[in-house]
């Protein structure tokens, strides 16, 4: 039996956990690590535009905790400060979190066991999926007995939401003492890191080949395809890059 390379492996007691409990235990303390960090610095500087736009406290918290994916927060953010209708906001940040439902059905499956786990677990597991918690559970779960998975990866998200949750209410009460310059790049911090993380996590050639691509082809539909952007540089990104690893491998004729 083995244990997750990386944060969770330094956290590791020398006796592999045999209870659900001391697993998502194992999770928590993985949870203390630099992504986490600079998902919170992120989240501080989210709480810096909520309070420009005119966003209560309530509201905030409201949004990290429910929606927890910043960039989807984000796009909320700026519709209501436009003053967007309900449903173009809502339709916003549909497609501002589409990318998250392949990263879920990747996921789920690694961690249910048939005819164990139950459906509601899941749903609170994937309330966690993020790119910061996904890219951490590939790169882990798959070195844990799969009775650990689900455990470990809901303590995990668990704890990195909560967090958040508490240190993005206590920079909107303090951000207005904060330069806008400091704010600004804490934002921007969660991109950078997000990149590199995923270029890390990436396993095969083709995921490396579609974040080129998608590098590349980001730029221009944001040019053109303004609100769109992300959606059609995903679906192109990740088709070009698969027809050219296929292609290169003579999978097609």
């Amino acid at each position: 039996m083995t244990v997750p390379k990386g944060t969770a492996q330094t956290n590791a007691p020398e006796d592999p956990p045999k209870s659900d409990r001391e697993w998502f235990l194992l999770g928590a303390r993985a949870a203390i690590s630099i992504p986490a960090l600079i998902l919170t610095a992120a989240f501080v500087g989210f709480a810096g535009l909520a309070r420009e736009t005119g966003l209560t406290l309530a509201e905030t918290l409201l949004m990290t905790g429910f929606i927890w994916a910043l960039p989807s927060i984000v796009v909320l953010t700026g519709a209501l400060s436009s003053g967007m209708g309900l449903i173009p906001a809502a339709i916003a940040v549909a497609l501002a979190s589409v990318r998250l439902m392949p990263m879920t059905m990747a996921l789920m499956p690694m961690v249910k066991i048939p005819g164990r786990t139950k459906n509601w677990h899941l749903l609170v597991a994937s309330h966690f999926v993020a790119v910061t918690a996904w890219v951490f559970a590939m790169r882990n779960l798959p070195d844990l007995p799969r009775e650990a998975r689900l455990p470990f990866f809901t303590g995990f998200g668990a704890s990195v939401t909560t967090f958040v949750f508490c240190m993005t209410g206590i920079a909107y009460l303090i951000v207005e003492r904060m330069p806008d310059v400091v704010a600004g790049a804490l934002v921007l911090l969660t991109p950078v890191y997000f990149l590199c993380s995923l270029w890390g996590a990436a396993r095969l050639n083709v995921d490396k080949a579609a974040m080129v691509v998608g590098l590349a082809l980001g730029p221009v539909f944001f040019l053109y395809l303004p609100g769109l952007d992300l959606l059609w540089t995903g679906l192109i990104g990740g088709t070009v890059a698969y027809l050219g690893m296929r292609v290169l491998r003579g999978g097609l004729s």
